[in-house]
């Protein structure tokens, strides 16, 4: 089985999703965590009822450092925001492949419970739709 972290800045929205994602879609292929370069220490509740709403499960979601992985193998790497893509990575021992794939953060999605709700599903669909292509 192939190690994947998937990476972006807060570790509280798109790595998540991705993260349960993969675990759930490509399971036996692929094991996935995530993490943030400034984590913001809390998962994003619309990430968890996103999941939920399309029967994704997570096992102890949680905002973690990419510090947390320095020693850690990995053969992929996915940035999924634009932010962690152009920040300095740590050094993996493993020299892991890099993927980038640029997602809308829905954290920042304003105006009323729809139009945020429809910011998460667009990431989820978005996420799903590359996760099938890339690694199926």
């Amino acid at each position: 089985m192939k190690e994947i972290l998937v990476l972006c800045t807060g570790n509280s929205c798109r790595s998540i999703i991705a993260e349960a994602l993969i675990n759930n879609i490509c399971s036996g292929r692929y094991n996935a965590v995530s993490a943030g370069s400034f984590p913001t220490g809390n998962v994003h509740s619309k990430s968890l009822e996103t999941l939920a709403l399309h029967n994704i499960n997570i096992k102890n979601p949680r905002s973690k450092s990419w510090d947390e992985f320095i020693d850690t193998h990995f053969d992929l790497i996915i940035t999924v925001c634009d932010e962690a893509a152009g920040e300095v990575c740590p050094i993996f021992p493993s020299n892991p492949k890099k993927l980038h794939w640029s997602i809308s953060d829905p954290a920042k999605a304003e105006g009323s419970d729809n139009q945020v709700n429809t910011a998460f599903d667009e990431a989820y669909e978005m996420l799903k739709k590359r996760i099938e292509n890339e690694l199926l």
